[in-house]
């Protein structure tokens, strides 16, 4: 099966529970890159509804594709090759083809939504031949229920070890923790 992340900027919740769109970082652009590229991801997705933050992306992308920075660092490049931006999730379907089932990640569980397990969807992953999936991650706070209510599922939130069950991991790590537990070879 066929898997793509998409970094989602809006419709975000902040600290207030605010509906918002996010800033895009160039660590986010860099560091979800590199993870995919580590674990043969074909597509990542940086989704944005503001042509400014969208801008930001393709400078960034060029000037380590094309720019000084593809001579300084020929392997941040190659795992560079696989970002792509979208204006909206639906955009980022459109342009990946086909009918990716869109599958959110939170760090708490939602009523109503399908609930995947990281082994089910790891076991999925590695024995279909066919399909896609679309795996979305939030920024800020994390995406709107609403938002993860259209999705075709969920995958289950990322469980550590603290005592007070704290969940608040930067996005750059929560992906690299996913994308082990679904593609590592562990």
């Amino acid at each position: 099966m066929r898997l793509a992340v998409g970094l989602v900027h809006y419709p975000i919740r902040d600290r207030a529970g605010n509906v918002v769109a996010t800033n895009v970082t160039n660590l986010d652009i860099h560091d979800i890159a590199r993870a995919c590229r580590v674990y043969g991801v074909e597509r990542y997705y940086i989704i944005h509804p503001m042509p400014e933050q969208l801008a930001f992306v393709s400078g960034v992308l060029e000037h380590w594709r094309i720019g000084q920075g593809a001579k300084y660092n020929p392997m941040r490049r190659t795992s560079l090759t696989m970002v792509h931006t979208a204006e909206s999730v639906e955009a980022a379907v459109r342009d990946w083809g086909g009918s990716p089932e869109l599958i959110a990640t939170h760090a708490r569980t939602v009523e109503g939504v399908r609930s995947d397990t990281f082994k089910s969807l790891s076991e999925r992953l590695r024995l279909e031949s066919e399909g896609q999936v679309l795996l979305l991650f939030g920024t800020g706070f994390g995406l709107t229920e609403e938002f993860m209510k259209g999705c075709d599922g969920i995958l289950e939130p990322i469980r550590g070890a603290s005592k007070d069950d704290y969940r608040h991991l930067s996005v750059r790590s929560a992906v690299s923790i996913c994308l082990d537990r679904l593609l590592g070879s562990w």
